[in-house]
């Protein structure tokens, strides 16, 4: 794996999702600490980081009142309104403390639903960096994850997904999504794995892909 041609894509590890008190933590908090979602992910983000690999950081946001999206939402946006998550200057739209920019970082604007191309700049970021590898991390493992996953397939990236560096809300939906979708748009990796590429080193395959 070349580091100057890979970006690791953090998708909303954000307090709402990863803390205690956060609106939606309860969701998925049994599927976090069943697959070390946060200190995996930050082993990713250190690794990335010291190999010189572009980082990305992607949150979901909203202004009080969500107008940015229709009035009547449905599916998982209505459960974001409903529980009133990733509100724009609240603590549970901030990026957890393990995860927090730094440095180089990028982090993406924009974001309003499900896939990080959609809304954002994420796509003309990555072109004009050269980059042709991205590495998917985040919440929610069959939604946000792999919308975006998804998008970056079809638009001729070389994607990777972390699977023990994803979180879902039951183990059920998450080992389902990378059982049987995550093989079809990605290369199913774990943190050891990508730790291993980016230095160049070879390790052995994990069979439980994270699940």
């Amino acid at each position: 794996m070349n580091p100057s041609t890979t970006a690791l894509v953090l998708i909303e590890f954000q307090n709402d999702f990863t803390s205690e008190g956060g609106s939606l933590h309860g969701a998925v908090a049994d599927v976090m600490e069943q697959t070390g979602t946060l200190p995996n992910a930050k082993r990713a983000l250190e690794a990335a980081r010291a190999a010189g690999a572009t980082v990305i950081h992607s949150p979901i946001a909203f202004q009080p009142g969500y107008y940015e999206i229709t009035a009547h939402p449905y599916g998982i946006l209505k459960g974001v309104v409903d529980t009133t998550s990733f509100v724009k200057g609240t603590w549970g739209c901030e990026i957890v403390g393990e995860m927090e920019p730094a440095g180089e970082d990028i982090v993406i604007e924009g974001k309003r639903g499900l896939d990080a191309f959609a809304s954002t700049n994420l796509d003309f970021i990555l072109r004009s960096k050269g980059i042709t590898t991205i590495v998917l991390a985040g919440f929610l493992t069959n939604c946000c994850v792999e919308s975006t996953m998804r998008s970056a397939y079809e638009k001729g990236f070389e994607v990777l997904t972390l699977t023990d560096a994803v979180g879902a809300t039951s183990m059920e939906e998450h080992a389902n999504a990378i059982k049987f979708d995550y093989p079809m748009f990605s290369k199913p990796t774990t943190v050891d794995e990508f730790v291993a590429a980016l230095s160049g080193e070879l390790v052995s395959a994990d069979t439980s892909r994270g699940y």
